[in-house]
């Protein structure tokens, strides 16, 4: 008796716990639920950062404008009296290189720009350095550079003239306010930017005054040398055009200058796509330069 009904529970028990799907249980002929084993769809992250570079890919703005000036010319868009069209300012710059006209006045251009580039690089650096190293120098310089700064160098070009006179050392001068001022600003603010942490690790490592300016002060202040120098360049072909249309008898800005007085608008577009070549040409340069000194960063540019 107690064997049968130990029989009888087990059975029923039996019964009762049958899966659904399976012989003899009330879901009989149905068929059993698979769990599905695919893997989940995997989301698509979105890319926040400005793509690919493209090789070249920052002349496609200038192509695209001489592209315009030269469709608006073809169908007379532009008055040739006012705006020459691409084919005449080829010709004419044809012409200008053939007399030798063109590259005396860019050499000249060019050792203006390139005494006044060194001399500003120069200046703002130190300046930057014995500012941004010393409590002293802060108090001394900063103060009287930021006013500096607020005063344009073409609103000292009376004052210059009246010091320097009209010769090639207040050209130069001019050229080199403007580019100093830049360079000092980027670099003291990278300069002082540094991580006051890398300052309490070389005091902890005990390393000297050198040792120091070589292995956090440059490393730390590059970025920001950079950029002052991409800015001073730009500068210094900005206080170009604004020098050699003062009193001056040779340069493009002479040459604009001349052309001016007889209406030559062929003329003068040579003399600014000149300038525009040179700025164009020697921010890139500094581009390279600073990508492969900065190769360690990894930037949105690249």
């Amino acid at each position: 008796m107690t064997e049968l009904l130990t029989n009888t529970r087990t059975t029923s028990r039996t019964a009762t716990s049958a899966a659904p799907g399976e012989t003899g249980g009330p879901d009989r002929g149905r068929p059993a639920e698979v769990k599905s084993t695919a893997p989940a769809p995997r989301t698509t992250r979105r890319r926040l950062g400005p793509g690919r570079a493209i090789p070249f890919g920052r002349l496609i703005g200038p192509v695209l404008v001489i592209a315009l000036w030269w469709f608006a010319s073809a169908i007379g868009y532009l008055d040739p009296r006012i705006l020459s069209g691409p084919g005449t300012v080829l010709s004419t710059a044809s012409d200008l290189i053939s007399s030798g006209r063109l590259q005396d006045n860019v050499l000249i251009s060019l050792q203006r720009a390139g005494l006044g580039l060194l001399f500003g690089v120069a200046a703002g650096v130190l300046l930057a350095v014995a500012a941004g190293l010393s409590r002293t120098g802060e108090y001394l310089l900063d103060g009287p550079l930021q006013i500096k700064r607020a005063i344009p160098s073409l609103a000292m070009l009376p004052l210059l003239i009246l010091w320097l006179g009209i010769g090639e050392q207040m050209k130069v001068t001019v050229i080199a306010l403007g580019v100093a001022v830049n360079m000092y600003i980027n670099t003291y603010a990278s300069l002082t930017g540094i991580d006051s942490k890398y300052v309490e690790l070389a005091e902890g490592l005990d390393l000297s005054r050198a040792q120091f300016v070589r292995k956090v002060v440059v490393p730390g202040s590059l970025p920001g040398f950079f950029v002052g120098l991409r800015l001073g360049v730009t500068a210094s072909w900005l206080g170009l055009i604004v020098v050699e249309q003062v009193n001056a008898t040779s340069g493009i800005g002479y040459m604009m200058f001349q052309a001016q007085q007889y209406a030559q608008s062929d003329v003068i577009i040579v003399g600014l796509v000149a300038y525009g070549i040179f700025g164009f040409a020697s921010d890139a340069a500094v581009r390279a330069v600073e990508r492969r000194v900065l190769s360690w960063r990894r930037t949105l540019a690249g």
